[in-house]
């Protein structure tokens, strides 16, 4: 043992090889390896006769793919992330600029516990938690009788882009849970960004003869702006491939992750799952190159 060591110490190089061996295998043939076969699933085809795949390249599969009703349903899971990205954003920055600047260590603590305790508890039980309050006999609708604003509730429910019979079946139910169980993601990044501005920026900016109002867009929102690309990473991401929020509180339009789940599991077009699947990677490719880009990483 001691030569061995010896023989490691002596060698760096090869001790840091050692090290990142095993990881790295695994990264490339399970991680990687996976990601390769299912592009690669999205050049064979179905056999309609025999319903088998068969392994032979062909884009017959990606002609199927690009139709409307499979571009709508690309065009509107991306709609939902862009909107729950913004929203969490929106949501994020005054709970994280309170947190870095104003919150003493006790009030952060406690602050930084209320944003992390939802996610220890189940996401199925988050999401029909979310289900129950905005169904038509749940806490919202209730509160919207007390107060007297039932016809304002009607009235968003009939609107045809974001409406339904009820909120619990709707894209805006959707969209309110999304936001509800990503917020966390997009909260810490923010914080994190936030606390890397210079307090001296800020002062200078004040010496200069700026306002506040001036310094949060011309200094401080500039500057924290990996951080929320950061976020984005999560809550694009996440909402992009989700299958559960939209299946439990959509309504009979398909998302990404609901369109894989069905051609896989109950339609058995692997293939035509596999295409929808590189959308999404696709997708994440090109924004974490512009995350990069933007200095996002460091805010994670």
């Amino acid at each position: 043992m001691r030569r061995l060591a010896t023989a490691l110490h002596l060698r760096p190089r090869l001790t840091l090889a050692l090290l990142l061996a095993p990881p790295l295998l695994w990264l490339g043939i399970v991680y990687l390896g996976s990601l390769l076969a299912l592009v690669m699933q999205s050049f064979f085809r179905l056999d309609d006769y025999t319903g088998l795949v068969v392994r032979r390249f062909t884009l017959s599969t990606w002609r199927a793919f690009f139709t409307p009703a499979n571009l709508d349903i690309v065009a509107r899971s991306v709609a939902m992330a862009s909107a729950v990205t913004l929203a969490t954003a929106l949501l994020a920055f005054p709970l994280a600029y309170y947190m870095a600047r104003y919150a003493r260590a006790r009030m952060r603590a406690f602050l930084m516990l209320a944003v992390l305790m939802p996610l220890w508890s189940s996401y199925l039980v988050r999401v029909y938690f979310w289900k129950l309050i905005l169904a038509k006999e749940g806490v919202v609708s209730y509160l919207a009788a007390i107060v007297g604003l039932e016809g304002v509730l009607d009235f968003v429910l009939a609107l045809p882009v974001v409406g339904g019979p009820s909120l619990s079946v709707s894209p805006l139910g959707a969209f309110v849970a999304f936001v509800y169980v990503w917020l966390p993601y997009m909260v810490l990044p923010v914080v994190a960004a936030l606390e890397r501005v210079p307090a001296s920026f800020v002062e200078a900016s004040f010496d200069l003869g700026g306002r506040p109002r001036q310094t949060l867009r011309y200094v401080t929102l500039p500057l924290a702006l990996p951080g929320f690309v950061a976020g984005g990473i999560f809550t694009f991401s996440l909402t992009l491939g989700d299958f559960v929020v939209p299946g439990a509180l959509g309504n009979s339009s398909f998302f990404l992750g609901q369109a894989v789940l069905a051609h896989q599991g109950t339609a058995g077009n692997v293939p035509l799952a596999a295409a929808f699947t590189v959308v999404p990677m696709v997708l994440m490719a090109l924004y974490l190159v512009l995350a990069k880009r933007l200095g996002a990483f460091e805010a994670l």
